[in-house]
């Protein structure tokens, strides 16, 4: 057997995180290109993570440039298996204390849209866009996020095909719908024995009937959001809508509250919130069925939109008073929880280039998707190394060693805030230094993190 020839290695810590797939590449280039791949993520976010930024070429005329080239053979002609590498990053995941999943996590299912012109590139078409909030030419990805109180990570992300982009429409047999997709990403995820307490997501997904029913014929517990105004089957004299369910359920006044019972969110940066919940009865959906309605807000009297939650749930209902209190701020600690992965989103797509990519097949866009959920991963593992232990509930993590040379910058109307910057450039690299940045990456985002959970519902 031939030995392998030695790879340039990558600057710092990073080389430590891509030898861990170096056995998933045949060659020496593969090897390389993963390396100057994850580095191009890396780097402050001066410019657009197009294949030239990541190369540090000149945007357009430095397309031909050797290294692009090398980059644009790396992620579309080479023959590697993105499914391979995402497998490795969670086995990774898995293994490190500190990010591995635990039962009192939860399985984020969502999907996000960006922009992209024209119909030549795999799934682009005239769709419905979450990021940009209306239809508009793009792509979107429908995607599964392992999360608890401290930190949280991208499990796996498929492509969603519109019906206009397949030749039969929606009766084409390749067609999947997003919550089909979801469902095919839970499947994966246990397969991937990554273990959770339930399945949460918003409204979309609530309130489609087909995705609630092949949850709970796979038994998977879950936490899911619905419109306050979905409608529903009941006798006249009953509530039809879970907005008209919580108007039932007794609020005379924090003194006088009803079937609402007092939970407290604890969020990371020490303040608390005072929130309320309740079993509520609409339709088939109970507090001794299979599927109970939960409600939660700051305010039950008046039920404010941006703060009140409608959860559909097939977690069992406990016989006890006290527990079932304790039950519902698990409700809403899991639901909470949600918000990672918008946090996700603004991390994959603000600093590591999620939708700058610039080639059209639908294998090398999975393949560039993957690459930043390792670029992410790897951010974790510098996060970690760089803070020093932390409990359940920490504190605000201190500006890392890499950022303190940041400066503050403040804008006419908005409220003062951190700018990250490289503290350098590479040794030897002739790049500005991505690793110097990685820690820094996440620090805003995890002093702002959702809330953690209550004393009173572990």
């Amino acid at each position: 057997m031939t030995t392998r020839r030695p790879c340039p290695p990558a600057p710092g810590p990073l080389e430590d995180y891509a030898t861990q797939f170096d056995s998933l590449w045949s060659s020496l280039a593969q090897r390389r290109g993963l390396r100057d791949y994850l580095q191009g993520l890396l780097l402050p976010r001066d410019r657009n993570k197009t294949l030239t930024g990541l190369a540090g070429a000149e945007p357009i005329t430095g397309a031909q440039h050797r290294e692009v080239q090398r980059l644009q053979w790396f992620l579309s002609e080479s023959a590697w298996d993105h499914q391979a590498v995402n497998d490795r990053r969670v086995q990774l995941l898995c293994a490190d204390p500190a990010t591995a999943p635990h039962e009192r996590g939860v399985l984020v299912i969502d999907d996000t849209g960006d922009r992209k012109d024209g119909t030549a590139t795999a799934h682009v078409a005239r769709q419905y866009l979450g990021s940009v909030g209306k239809t508009d030419n793009g792509i979107v990805a429908v995607t599964s996020l392992w999360a608890d109180e401290r930190c949280y990570w991208p499990v796996h992300a498929v492509p969603y095909t519109p019906a206009s982009r397949l030749a039969a429409g929606d009766r084409d047999p390749g067609f999947r719908t997003k919550p089909q997709l979801a469902i095919e990403l839970i499947h994966a995820a246990r397969q991937a024995n990554i273990p959770f307490r339930a399945v949460v997501a918003d409204c979309f997904y609530g309130d489609n009937p087909g995705f609630t029913q092949a949850l709970g014929a796979a038994k998977v517990p879950f936490v899911l959001a619905l419109k306050p105004r979905k409608g529903t089957w009941a006798p006249a004299d009953q509530a039809h809508t879970p907005v008209e369910a919580a108007g039932d359920l007794g609020w005379r006044g924090s003194t006088r509250p009803g079937r609402w019972r007092q939970v407290t969110r604890h969020f990371r940066d020490g303040h608390t919130e005072r929130w309320w919940a309740a079993d509520a009865q609409l339709g088939g959906w109970g507090p001794d069925r299979r599927l109970r309605l939960v409600v939660a807000s700051t305010d039950p009297g008046r039920l404010p939109g941006h703060s009140t939650w409608y959860l559909l749930t097939n977690l069992p209902r406990p016989a006890t008073r006290r527990a079932q209190q304790a039950d519902l701020a698990d409700i809403v600690r899991l639901y909470g929880l949600r918000n990672w992965v918008e946090q996700g989103y603004k991390q994959v797509k603000g600093e590591l280039g999620w939708a700058d990519f610039q080639v059209r097949s639908d294998r090398a866009i999975r393949r560039h998707w993957t690459l930043v959920a390792c670029a992410f991963s790897f951010c974790w593992q510098a996060w970690f190394a760089d803070q020093p232990a932390q409990p359940a509930v920490p504190d605000p993590p201190a500006v890392p060693t890499a950022a303190r040379g940041a400066t503050t910058t403040r804008h006419r109307g908005r409220t003062s805030r951190q700018e990250f910057v490289a503290a350098g450039t590479a040794s030897g690299a002739g790049l500005a230094g991505p690793l110097e940045s990685a820690a820094a990456l996440l620090a805003v985002v995890v002093t702002s993190a959702t809330a953690p959970a209550a004393a009173t519902a572990a």
